[in-house]
């Protein structure tokens, strides 16, 4: 009982302790850490926090956005749906730093040229967040996320929308993620079968870590550059790269060929059902979610729900779903013309174009032995 109470006191002073907000010296710091890319899913596009140093006042704390639990109720499903709860966090810059440094990635620190008011209106500001209400927030991939968040603080603290994106608005959000996904290939292929037409928009929202940090070093603020000093903290590695035949486009394409290759009445229909299950998904989650990103999905006319009636057709009805299928085929095909995973794509086009195909052919044979 009495270790209880010594924690509840310890964590009510470091609640204090954060409330009063010290005043900064004149030798604070206000940095921002671009962290490399991991090996997992989340850590695909990097990461973003602030650092807030002054060895005066004994204090070096890591603010951090991109803080969510992997424990909350139903939390796959709330992050399909988009309205899974991320939050801010602080940590010590040793704590936070290790972490990287265990995992190989690189931290890049950018010191921002702000005065010490400025400092301060930041440091308060962050702790402010830290116990209140906009200690949460709703994660959005591309519009609320911890780079977008750190841009409209420090945003917010300057002034003026300072921090702008510097680097290619002209291309579209998918051409723009689709290298991320070099070293994982079912990532890639997911992600641009899952994403709608929204990812093929022009890249304009400035979103990215990577990109924060181009952005950073070209930003300028009362005619002198936003940043004093940038180095490395942490060198990190590349990520391993290396051919893997089970983890390629080759492999996708050689499944398919054998299912096209054994026609099988059989097995042909359990794949043309599995993916007409896969179109529906598709359908519904994008209505079901909140990620603006899921919504129309023209991916569903080749992944085509309409298949998961096929197999139960016969006679005309069969013969007409079949020539529907091949036009939104068609359709496809001319809408990804020009797109980043149309490479990615042709397999499945090729595979499911050859089954239509026979099925009309052996519809009109049939037709001719009744006849």
């Amino acid at each position: 009982m009495k270790k209880l109470l010594l924690c509840l006191l310890f964590l009510f002073f470091q609640f204090l302790s954060f409330a009063q907000n010290p005043p900064l010296s004149e030798n604070a710091s206000v940095s921002i850490f671009t962290c490399g890319r991991g090996n997992e899913l989340y850590t695909t596009f990097g990461h973003t926090a602030i650092r807030i140093k002054d060895a005066d006042n004994n204090l070096d704390v890591v603010y951090n956005y991109g803080a969510f639990d992997f424990r909350a109720p139903n939390f796959y499903l709330k992050f399909v749906k988009g309205d899974l709860q991320y939050f801010i966090n602080a940590t010590s810059y040793e704590d936070f730093i290790v972490e990287y440094y265990n995992e190989n990635r690189e931290v890049v620190e950018q010191t921002l040229n702000l005065s010490r008011l400025k400092k301060q209106e930041l440091f308060e500001k962050l702790n402010a967040s830290l116990f209140s209400e906009e200690r949460n927030y709703t994660y959005k991939f591309i519009d609320k996320n911890c780079t977008t968040m750190v841009v409209d603080k420090v945003n917010e603290t300057i002034g003026t929308n300072l921090i702008k994106k510097v680097d290619d608005t002209t291309i579209s959000y998918r051409t723009l993620l689709y290298p991320f996904f070099e070293n994982h290939f079912y990532y890639k292929l997911g992600i641009n079968i899952i994403f709608g037409a929204k990812t093929d928009a022009k890249a304009e929202k400035l979103f990215l870590p990577v990109e924060l940090m181009h952005s950073l070093d070209k930003a300028v603020v009362n005619g002198k550059p936003l940043i004093t000093k940038k180095e490395v903290i942490v060198k990190g590695s590349p990520l391993e790269s290396g051919f893997s035949f089970m983890n390629s486009i080759y492999f996708i394409a050689l499944l398919l060929l054998i299912i096209v290759a054994i026609n099988k009445r059989v097995v042909t229909f359990t794949y043309i059902f599995i993916i007409g299950l896969l179109g529906l998904f598709f359908c519904l989650v994008g209505l079901y979610s909140l990620h603006e990103e899921l919504l129309w999905n023209y991916n569903a006319l080749l992944f085509n729900p309409l298949f998961l009636i096929l197999p139960f057709l016969s006679g005309k009805w069969f013969k007409n779903l079949l020539l529907v299928s091949t036009v939104m085929l068609l359709i496809y095909f001319g809408v990804m013309i020009g797109k980043p995973h149309f490479v990615l794509m042709l397999p499945f086009m090729f595979a499911h174009g050859f089954i239509l195909l026979r099925f009309l052919r052996d519809y009109k044979k049939t037709q001719k032995l009744i006849n």
